[in-house]
């Protein structure tokens, strides 16, 4: 792995009961660890699946006074005509698609493997398979946006994933990322990749966070996505 994820502990991993022939790999949000992720998967997992819970290097982070914590890329603000941070966007997809590439040399084809994330994570699990050559098997975009949406050109993307199926989750009253951002998301995805494969679930009094009813529908996206091949 390149850049400034060097500094980061190993991520945190609950593996399969059995052997693996899937994966997912999971990104948290701001100012948090994979830990939590990894405890809330654990919940819901699979027996062949490996999950897999990076935590994103420490930086500063403008929107908090450029106090440092845990951030895949820096957040200048939360409004949709912040300005974005490019490079450090581009280079953490990077990170990401390593992270792929280490997998697939584990032996788990990428096809087989599910990006997902929270809020920052999730944004950077969209912006990730939206760009990578990899074919992956879904995206799960939980409480989050689609960063860098001006750099993609109109009308359907031509990569990998341009049939990849994806689960995107928000709570309706989410005071930090307003569940209307997810919705401008998902009906640019719709733009984007195959409308068909693009499934967008909003929770009734879910604030900026996850929900046991949200668990489960991302168990079920999950199952059906990667189901055992033995």
């Amino acid at each position: 792995m390149c850049g400034n994820n060097m500094s980061a502990p190993l991520p945190a991993i609950v593996p399969a009961a059995r052997k693996a022939t899937a994966a997912v790999i999971f990104l948290h949000g701001l100012g948090d660890t994979g830990h939590g992720w990894s405890e809330a998967l654990a919940g819901i997992k699979s027996p062949h699946v490996k999950y897999i819970c990076p935590h994103a290097p420490v930086m500063p982070v403008s929107l908090n006074m450029n106090m440092s914590m845990p951030s895949w890329f820096d957040i200048i603000g939360l409004s949709p005509d912040s300005q974005e941070d490019e490079a450090g966007i581009k280079q953490a997809a990077e990170n990401v698609k390593a992270l792929i590439d280490q997998e697939v040399k584990n032996g788990i084809p990428s096809n087989r493997i599910i990006l997902g994330g929270f809020s920052q994570g999730g944004a950077l699990s969209l912006y990730t398979a939206l760009t990578t050559h990899q074919k992956l098997a879904g995206v799960v975009a939980l409480s989050c946006w689609l960063p860098l949406r001006a750099s993609f050109p109109q009308g359907p993307i031509s990569g990998a994933n341009k049939d990849i199926a994806v689960l995107q989750c928000h709570g309706d009253c989410d005071p930090l990322v307003p569940v209307m951002f997810g919705s401008l998301t998902v009906e640019k995805l719709k733009t984007m990749i195959n409308p068909a494969n693009v499934t967008f679930k909003t929770y009734s009094g879910m604030m900026h966070s996850s929900s046991l009813e949200e668990m489960m529908d991302v168990k079920q996206f999950i199952d059906s996505h990667l189901p055992p091949i033995d």
